[in-house]
């Protein structure tokens, strides 16, 4: 048995989603808008005085708090249908299509949301290990329930999802330092293969 990782973000995607799914549910304006309000954080985030989790929960929260999951979702919904389609490497989606058609089982393993990730995932046959968000009374939080899924969370994540001494190859593919530790599961790993 054959088992194929793929990081989304950059990987599969030519762009990060996280921004992408603020300008689809806020549109370009508050979008900008929101960058300038957090743009302290963002610079604390760069110079790394700040962890990745809490620097996505600043974001996330500032744009998403107190919003009714339901329409979170049905967003999230609509930007897998609408928009994410033309972020897609097509390189990316055809070495996708060639672990399929050789019967493997591939697998998305990403820091972004599942509620932006899944939709595209169950539509293309892939299953999909993500970041969860935290949904309180009906209400997103903008927090991150557990730990964002990136770097070693990616590998722990994996190993509660699946047996790999059970698949005789494991193919990997990421394009960021958080894919490393992904990557080394791997007999056959991929940095960067689809630019």
């Amino acid at each position: 048995m054959t088992i194929a990782f793929f990081d989304f973000d950059g990987t599969i995607t030519n762009r990060d989603t996280l921004w992408e799914i603020i300008r689809f549910h806020r549109g370009r304006a508050a979008m900008y808008a929101g960058i300038v309000q957090l743009l302290p954080a963002l610079l604390q985030f760069k110079l790394k005085m700040i962890p990745a989790q809490a620097m996505k929960e600043e974001v996330l929260g500032y744009f998403f708090r107190e919003m009714p999951a339901s329409e979170f979702t049905s967003g999230c919904d609509k930007f897998c249908r609408e928009r994410l389609p033309l972020l897609i490497r097509p390189l990316a989606l055809a070495a996708i299509r060639k672990h399929q058609q050789q019967g493997h089982h591939v697998v998305v393993v990403t820091a972004s949301a599942q509620d932006w990730v899944a939709p595209w995932c169950r539509k293309e046959n892939i299953v999909c290990l993500g970041t969860r968000l935290e949904v309180k009374d009906k209400l997103m939080t903008g927090k991150i329930q557990d730990i964002n899924c990136n770097g070693e969370e990616k590998v722990r994540r994996i190993r509660q999802a699946y047996r790999l001494e059970n698949f005789s190859e494991i193919y990997a593919y990421g394009d960021s330092e958080g894919d490393r530790p992904m990557l080394a599961l791997a007999k056959h790993a991929h940095f960067k293969p689809f630019r």
